[in-house]
């Protein structure tokens, strides 16, 4: 970055695809020196699976995914928890998002069901994890139209609006989170005299 130059890797074959076409998936997750991404696989050996690049080595490695998710494209991702790095999934059967933690970082089998959200109280149940605080509350997006609060027990705690838009599928935001003074109250707040400015 400091040399504000671009270097080309050569030589790597990336048999490789975004998991879902939909909605690309295109902000990795850094962790451990390296971004990752939920990527599929389309060679002869064709699996969902975590897809990572070592900024340091300028390699890419691939993670398995917990084998006991049911997995689709649009209701799982890859982001960091806490200490860790994770995998959230959607239940809709039981109206719940699971948080799996890899305890071990590369370790397959350190794979562990930490959480499990109830979105059973959320109007459009589409929430996508974003990022956790110190204390452990999980903040994520509800189909673009909400930011959504739980505790480190996977209880609802608050929920505020900050799209205008009424109509879910004409928004859609993948989130870069970072450290702010500024509350969820607070930015409702916001939200609110930037409404009533508007002419």
């Amino acid at each position: 970055m400091r040399a504000n130059t671009w270097k080309e890797i050569e030589g790597i074959h990336c048999p490789y695809t975004n998991s879902s076409t939909d909605y690309p998936k295109i902000i990795g997750s850094f962790f451990n020196g390296a971004i990752h991404w939920f990527a599929f696989r389309h060679d002869h050996l064709r699996k969902d699976l975590i897809l990572a690049f070592d900024l340091i080595k300028r390699e890419l490695f691939e993670i398995p995914l917990p084998i006991v998710i049911d997995y689709e494209e649009t209701n799982c991702d890859v982001w960091v928890f806490g200490e860790f790095l994770s995998i959230w999934a959607m239940d809709y059967d039981n109206d719940t998002v699971e948080i799996w933690v890899m305890k071990e970082y590369k370790v397959h089998s350190s794979w562990t069901k930490t959480l499990v959200l109830s979105i059973d109280g959320i109007s459009t149940k589409l929430f996508s994890p974003t990022c956790s605080t110190k204390s452990g509350d999980i903040i994520g997006t509800e189909d673009g139209l909400r930011l959504v609060k739980y505790n480190d027990k996977g209880q609802l705690i608050e929920w505020h609006y900050y799209s205008g838009h009424l109509e879910p599928k004409w928004l859609f935001i993948q989130s870069l989170c970072f450290h702010s003074l500024v509350t969820m109250s607070k930015l409702k707040e916001m939200t609110q005299t930037r409404r009533r400015m508007r002419f």
